[in-house]
């Protein structure tokens, strides 16, 4: 399928790799090459949370860092570069390490309404050929103890597995009473802006 809509000879080069990503972009028909970037993400964020940048600033960088690291080793070939920030008012969130800290981020969560800034970045060599950060605001349900312990032996290891130590598509859709934003977003991955700019970029069958 992805050949009939994919226009470049070689694939995209995911610099990221939550797998969640490649099956958004695979199921919209695009043939994805995973290609983590190996760079210190919490070193980079470091001056920009001291500076209190945006939230969209921080995942700007971040995704801008990413591709421009895996280009270098993919010369000509387009690079997709993703990230995604969590604020709870001027608070950044950064992945949990252990279920304990994922207990942690969702009691401070629980109740309230936070925002999740989802950047890409779109690079071949070293130009960049376009970025942009889309957000969603996501209200949380005040969560029990009960609650809690359930769902956290439930999802195991995968509450570290994303910033809010939640998959929406999963059962991290039970946290929340609303959501604003588009689902891609939500994931982490803002199709509705990637994929007309692929079009326009010559990449994908308009």
């Amino acid at each position: 399928m992805s050949s009939r809509f994919w226009l470049a000879d070689a694939p995209l080069v995911l610099a990221s790799g939550s797998a969640t990503r490649r099956v958004l972009l695979e199921g919209a028909g695009l043939p994805v090459t995973v290609r983590p970037a190996d760079l210190d993400e919490r070193a980079i964020e470091a001056p920009l949370r001291a500076a209190r940048e945006a939230p969209s600033v921080v995942a700007a960088h971040l995704a801008r860092a990413k591709a421009m690291t895996v280009a270098k080793s993919h010369p000509g070939q387009l690079v997709l570069g993703a990230d995604q920030v969590l604020a709870l008012g001027e608070d950044l969130f950064a992945k949990p390490t252990s279920s304990e800290a994922a207990r942690a981020h969702l009691v401070r969560l629980s109740g309230k309404t936070h925002t999740l800034s989802s950047a890409v970045c779109l690079v071949r060599d070293d130009a960049v050929l376009f970025d942009t950060v889309a957000e969603a605001r996501l209200t949380m349900r005040s969560l029990s103890e009960p609650f809690l312990d359930a769902y956290l032996a439930a999802e195991g290891s995968a509450v570290c597995a994303s910033v809010g130590a939640y998959r929406l598509e999963g059962l991290g859709i039970q946290l929340f009473t609303r959501i604003e934003g588009d689902h891609a977003t939500v994931l982490g991955l803002p199709l509705l802006d990637l994929l007309p700019a692929l079009r326009q970029l010559g990449y994908l069958l308009g």
